[in-house]
C-alpha cells in the first residue's frame, strides 16, 4: 500500500487534561487515524482528521452480526524527551490474526504502523511524562456494509484513537484481588478467544459485575469444557511463581497470546528463571499454596504491564499470596519492562521503536 495520507487540522485544539487524574481510557486526543474499505478499492483514503462522531447506517453489520476487531499498544515519553512505541509489530501482526479469524481483509502492517507514528507526532502533546503514565493507542476495525444477511461485510472502516492515560488499576503495583470464575464462560478453543475481538470481552461482562460487586478487580477464567484448567485473567494474561519456577498457561487457541505475556517469557529466560508453558488446573494452584510453594501470582498486559494479585478466591475459598505483598520476580519484572518503554535502561531485545520527525511527512 503506497498512499499519502492526508491531515485534516482540528480549528480549536482541545485542553490537556491534567496528568494527575488520568485514569484509563477518559480522555482522548484532538485527532485520530481514519480509513475505508470496500471491494473495488480495498482499503483506501487514509487520513487524519479532528477526533469526532462517526455517522452509520443503523443497518451497518456490526450492529447485527459483530464484526469488530481492536488492539492495545503504547507510546512512551522518555527521560530525553523523545517519544517510543514498545514492539508495535507484534500489535500489527495480531491485528491480522483477527482480521483472518473475523473474515475481515487484512491490512498493510507496516503502511498502518507508519500512519500511528504519523498521528502520534501530530499529537505528541498528548503523550503524559508522568510516572506510571503513556499514551494508549486503539487500532480498531469494525464493518460498515448496510445489509442485514448473515456473511463477511464487504465495507470495513479502520480506526486508531489516541488516549492519554495514568496506571490501569490506580496505585499500579498494590496487589489486586481475583476472583476465579465458577458459572460463565469466555472462550473456547476453535472459537475466538485467541484474537481481540469485542465479543470477548462483551461475554465477559456479566461475570465481571459480579466480581466487582463482590469486591474484586478481575475475573479469572477457567476452560470452558471441564472448568478445570487455567486460562487468563480479563485484560491479563497470569502467570504463577511455585518452588522457584514461574509457570503460565500454555497457548491452546481460547487463550489471547498477549505482547507483554511473551515479553515477560523472554525476559525470564534472559534472566535464567525457569519458565513453562503449561496446562496448569485451579486445583494445583491452591495445592501449591497448602504446600507453601506459591510464591507469586501477577497479570501481564499492555494497559496493566504487570499487575501482582494479592487475593484468590476460587469456590468459596480464599487465599493470600505473599502477605499481599509484590513479589520479586514482579518486581523486577516491572521495573525492567517498564525501564525500556521509558529508555531508562538498555533495550537488549531491540524492543523499542522512536517516533521520528523524518518518518512523519504529510500531505
Amino acid at each position: 500500500m503506497n498512499q499519502d495520507i492526508r491531515f485534516v487540522q482540528r480549528e480549536t485544539l482541545k485542553e490537556k487534561p491534567d496528568p494527575a487524574s488520568l485514569g484509563f481510557g477518559q480522555f482522548f486526543s484532538d485527532h485520530m487515524f481514519v480509513m475505508d474499505y470496500d471491494l473495488k478499492n480495498g482499503w483506501h483514503d487514509p487520513r487524519i482528521v479532528p477526533y469526532g462522531p462517526l455517522t452509520l447506517n443503523p443497518s451497518s453489520m456490526v450492529f447485527h452480526y459483530g464484526q469488530a476487531i481492536f488492539e492495545g499498544l503504547k507510546a512512551y515519553k522518555t527521560e530525553d524527551g523523545s517519544i517510543q512505541l514498545f514492539r508495535p509489530e507484534k500489535n500489527m501482526k495480531r491485528l491480522n490474526d483477527s482480521c483472518d479469524r473475523l473474515c475481515i481483509p487484512q491490512i498493510d502492517e507496516q503502511f498502518l504502523l507508519k500512519a500511528i507514528k504519523q498521528l502520534i507526532y501530530i499529537e505528541r502533546d498528548w503523550v503524559p511524562s508522568g510516572e506510571g503514565t503513556s499514551l494508549y493507542i486503539r487500532p480498531f476495525i469494525f464493518s460498515t456494509e448496510a445489509h442485514l444477511g448473515v456473511h463477511p461485510s464487504s465495507e470495513y472502516k479502520l480506526l486508531v484513537i489516541l488516549s492519554p492515560s495514568g496506571a490501569y488499576y490506580g496505585s499500579q503495583l498494590s496487589p489486586v484481588k481475583i476472583k476465579v470464575e465458577e458459572h460463565f464462560v469466555r472462550a473456547v478453543v476453535g472459537g475466538v478467544g485467541h484474537v481481540k475481538t469485542a465479543g470477548n470481552y462483551a461475554a465477559s461482562l456479566k461475570a465481571q459485575e459480579v466480581a466487582e460487586a463482590d469486591g474484586y478487580a478481575q475475573i479469572l477464567w477457567l476452560d470452558a469444557k471441564e472448568n478445570k484448567y487455567v486460562e487468563e485473567v480479563g485484560s491479563m494474561n497470569i502467570f504463577f511463581k511455585i518452588n522457584g519456577e514461574v509457570i503460565t498457561p500454555k497457548l491452546n487457541g481460547s487463550i489471547l497470546p498477549g505482547v507483554t505475556r511473551d515479553s515477560v517469557l523472554q525476559i525470564l529466560k534472559h534472566w535464567n528463571v525457569p519458565v513453562r508453558e503449561v496446562k496448569i488446573s485451579i486445583e494445583e494452584v491452591f495445592a501449591a499454596h497448602e504446600r507453601g510453594e506459591l510464591e507469586e501470582v501477577f497479570g501481564a498486559g499492555t494497559a496493566a504491564v504487570i499487575s501482582p494479585v494479592g487475593d484468590l478466591n476460587w469456590n468459596g475459598n480464599t487465599i493470600v499470596i505473599n502477605n499481599e505483598q509484590i513479589g520479586e520476580i514482579s518486581q523486577r519484572l516491572y521495573d525492567t519492562i517498564t525501564g525500556i518503554q521509558l529508555g531508562k535502561i538498555a533495550d537488549p531485545f531491540q524492543w523499542t521503536v522512536k517516533i521520528e520527525a523524518a518518518e512523519t511527512t504529510i500531505s
